[in-house]
């Protein structure tokens, strides 16, 4: 229960774009079988009128409410596909959601631990590669931060031998090592 939708409409702007475009296409691919039965429906009427007249009257009442009936399930249809793509894409932008938390998280200086995303949502191989990703980038860093330490160490012996005039600038070197050092410290 812990990781239970409440909010569907994570990226407005892609969502509700993302199912106007799905029911736009729909709307226009089945909006051709009524049109055709229209149409056959007119040419039966034109046939019979002139020879049955109440039949050609029947049909354009068949017609009249054939039409909104189909109209009628055409808007109730659109309206469930609309809905259904809310949550479909809702599947698509919760784990763009949550990698955009996650990266501002990181950004700030929060150690979030790993990266996850719903059962129900897609791309989890992105979570995946991404905590591959980001687990192999830290491992360099500690790698890093013990060479730098060496490396610190070693300077710092170095100010023991080496002239007066260079020590200034061998100190300068170690401090600004010792910087890096805590910056990889902190991350």
């Amino acid at each position: 229960m812990i990781n239970k939708r409440k909010i569907y409409l994570i990226n407005p702007q892609f969502q509700l774009k993302f199912s106007l475009y799905v029911c736009i296409v729909l709307v226009i691919s089945t909006s051709i079988y009524p049109l055709v039965l229209y149409d056959a429906l007119s040419n039966l009427m034109i046939k019979f009128g002139s020879k049955i007249p109440e039949m050609a009257q029947n049909i354009a009442s068949t017609r009249k409410e054939l039409m909104i009936a189909l109209i009628s399930w055409q808007i109730g249809f659109t309206g469930l596909i609309f809905v259904i793509c809310i949550f479909f894409s809702h599947k698509i932008a919760g784990p763009i959601y949550k990698l955009i938390k996650f990266f501002r998280a990181l950004r700030q200086g929060d150690q979030p631990g790993r990266l996850f995303f719903r059962n129900g949502d897609y791309f989890h191989e992105l979570a995946d590669e991404f905590n591959l990703t980001f687990e192999n980038i830290q491992e360099n860093y500690k790698k890093d931060l013990v060479y730098l330490s060496e490396v610190n160490t070693y300077l710092n012996n170095l100010t023991l031998v080496v002239p007066d005039d260079k020590k200034k600038v061998l100190s300068e070197i170690s401090r600004k090592l010792s910087e890096i050092q805590e910056r990889f410290s902190n991350t």
